[in-house]
């Protein structure tokens, strides 16, 4: 018997009720200016991921790894921005680099000379990025790249992945049934790790039709789960056969690798898409790749036009070059070392409490915490943990996952930890190993006050 008997699953209901009602109380300002907010925005919201039940508090300000509410909270930030924020909040080398900026003047309407130096830093530290472009977020990278992969073999299928995201118009979700604002390419979606299957799917593609593949090579806002290097091999090897562009979606997972986590691989994508960290901190985004399909755009002599009032902001530019020069090869492997380090002391935490695996699965292969025993002859553990380097995601599993899960955020908000309602965390630079302990000494209360429930009933 999988499901946990009807008093266990209430228990957590009002655990979780009571834990909203506390949050609530604590909050009043914070619920204030959400109601107040709501008057204007969809659900007081302009930026779907950030909503949390039963409301999301109100940031005042932040300094270093901490966030302060209207409140007066003060929460340690392991959000880290969705992997955006690995400088912290007003890193004085970012700032500096702002400042030069304003007493610079800004909105030029032509090309300033730190355009090229960032330029020039990405396409140094990517080798897979021989010529780039910038743009404005990583959704519009990857439009972009899609765009160029479209007019480069002059086909139209593209292949991405359940559970991919790629930006609030490219995501694999449209295979969950829901309605999409997809934009209306002809998207086929596989499944992630599935090599056979990805084979089999483009097996039944009217022939000559695939126009690219776009992959993640760690899902990041679909739970942290890392590919296998036979599957991306896989997909290189497929996108050469079908001659279309494999295009990896770096705008998360750059950071995983000083070279971009695809290295890691020893795999050579046709595109790359950027974002996130790669300006400072700023709004940015970037694709490139070959200098043969790049130099399309290159006004001189290529056919192609890419326009953009703030491709080359001065506030982006100047903040990703400092970025560039603070964030070295050393700096960022000491980052994702902690990050390794305090996602084996949180495994450490389930091992002593009997959770990492219950005795069924280990935590390597993909899991869909969405799967029943019928699916699999092995159950995952109601609570586990994925990721790779900085970037993380705590998962619960089961029948009353959500319910877990909403439990576990209130359960870090009372410990001082914010992170996002999913479980995703994204560490910067900021974060030291003293903030770990405290992350993994929660983990530790949580899997004592919820024991019972972490458990399989049998």
């Amino acid at each position: 018997m999988l499901s946990t008997s009807p008093s266990s699953k209430e228990l957590l209901e009002r655990a979780l009720d009571e834990a909203r009602a506390t949050y609530t109380r604590h909050h009043r300002a914070s619920q204030k200016s959400h109601d107040e907010a709501c008057l204007y925005m969809p659900g007081g919201n302009t930026r779907t991921v950030l909503h949390t039940s039963p409301f999301p508090f109100t940031i005042a300000s932040a300094r270093s790894c901490y966030i302060t509410t209207i409140d007066g909270h003060e929460y340690i930030d392991f959000l880290g921005e969705y992997t955006a924020g690995i400088y912290g909040h007003n890193h004085p080398i970012i700032r500096q680099a702002i400042e030069k900026a304003l007493d610079g003047g800004w909105n030029y309407g032509g090309h300033s000379k730190i355009e090229q130096d960032l330029a020039k830093a990405v396409c140094t530290r990517f080798p897979s990025i021989e010529m780039v472009r910038f743009v404005n977020s990583g959704t519009e990278a990857n439009m972009m790249a899609l765009a160029t992969a479209l007019v480069v073999t002059g086909k139209k299928t593209v292949l991405v992945f359940a559970k991919g995201y790629h930006g609030s118009t490219i995501s694999g979700r449209v295979a969950s049934g829901k309605p999409s604002i997809n934009l209306p390419h002809d998207f086929v979606v596989g499944q992630y790790n599935d090599v056979q299957g990805t084979k089999d799917l483009l097996a039944l593609l009217p022939e000559n039709s695939l126009a690219a593949i776009l992959v993640e090579p760690m899902l990041g806002s679909g739970g942290c789960y890392t590919g296998s290097k036979e599957f991306l091999t896989t997909l290189r090897e497929l996108a050469t056969q079908h001659k279309a562009l494999l295009i990896f979606d770096e705008v998360m997972t750059s950071r995983l690798a000083y070279n971009g986590f695809h290295t890691t691989y020893g795999l050579k994508p046709d595109l790359v898409t950027l974002g996130k960290y790669i300006g400072g901190g700023m709004t940015f985004g970037a694709f490139g790749g070959r200098d043969t399909i790049m130099g399309l755009y290159d006004p001189r002599k290529g056919p192609l036009e890419h326009p953009g009032t703030f491709n080359n902001n001065v506030f982006t530019m100047h903040a990703g070059v400092a970025g560039y020069n603070l964030l070295t090869h050393d700096r960022l492997a000491a980052l994702n070392d902690l990050g390794n380090s305090m996602r084996l002391k949180i495994e450490s935490v389930l091992e002593k409490h009997c959770l990492l695996s219950d005795g069924t699965i280990p935590l390597a292969p993909l899991i869909d915490e969405n799967m029943h025993e019928a699916d699999h002859p092995l159950r995952p553990p109601k609570m586990f943990i994925k990721g790779v380097g900085s970037v993380m995601n705590m998962h619960f599993a089961g029948p009353d996952r959500d319910l877990l899960q909403g439990l576990f955020f209130h359960h870090m908000l009372e410990q001082g930890i914010y992170m996002a309602q999913r479980g995703f965390m994204a560490l910067s630079i900021e974060i030291t190993d003293a903030h770990v302990e405290k992350f993994v000494n929660a983990v530790d209360s949580f899997c004592r006050q919820w024991d019972p429930a972490l458990r399989w009933e049998e």
